[in-house]
């Protein structure tokens, strides 16, 4: 090895020296999510990969996000989802944009094979008890399964979200 180790200051400066903005090509979508620590979790993910955060417009988001925004003015960009989800959910398929849902289904692609996005594409997260809406499931154009060596049935969706979107972002 040569020469002296950078510090984490200057590392992260490095990274990234300029405000984040909308990028547009990979948005996460919790749009069912209930527990407001997995909003600033997924706040905090979309940062790390460059990708927008898509959320409903209504008090219970807005509260969780401002509760869990540690970023403060550096935070990543965020698209408010009014009044319809279905009706954003189709605006993005007009878009050009590719939906992505994290779901157990039949078909779904194992986060091993899940290819980098190289499309835009919409990462949707559904509720912690119930997943995302089967109404929804039927237009997506690709699920996404975790596999789990354990007993648990699932992971915190802002674990999930996190490890789909690392993959999808293609830093994975």
């Amino acid at each position: 090895m040569s020469g002296a180790k950078s510090k984490p200051t200057e590392l992260r400066r490095r990274r990234r020296s300029r405000q984040h903005g909308c990028w547009g090509h990979l948005i996460v979508a919790p749009l069912w999510v209930a527990y407001d620590a997995n909003l600033g979790t997924l706040l905090r993910t979309c940062d790390a990969v460059g990708a927008c955060l898509a959320v409903p417009r209504t008090p219970h988001y807005k509260e969780a996000l401002a509760r869990g925004d540690t970023l403060r003015q550096r935070r990543p960009c965020i698209h408010w989802v009014a009044p319809s989800k279905e009706g954003w959910l189709g605006e993005q398929r007009a878009r050009g944009f590719r939906l992505v849902a994290v779901e157990l289904a039949d078909g779904a692609t194992p986060l091993p094979r899940l290819e980098p996005a190289r499309t835009p594409t919409v990462l949707l997260l559904g509720h912690e008890h119930h997943g995302v809406p089967d109404e929804v499931l039927t237009d997506v154009d690709e699920c996404v399964e975790i596999p789990m060596a354990g007993w648990g049935a699932s992971l915190n969706v802002a674990v999930a979200g996190s490890l789909v979107v690392y993959r999808l972002a293609g830093l994975s």
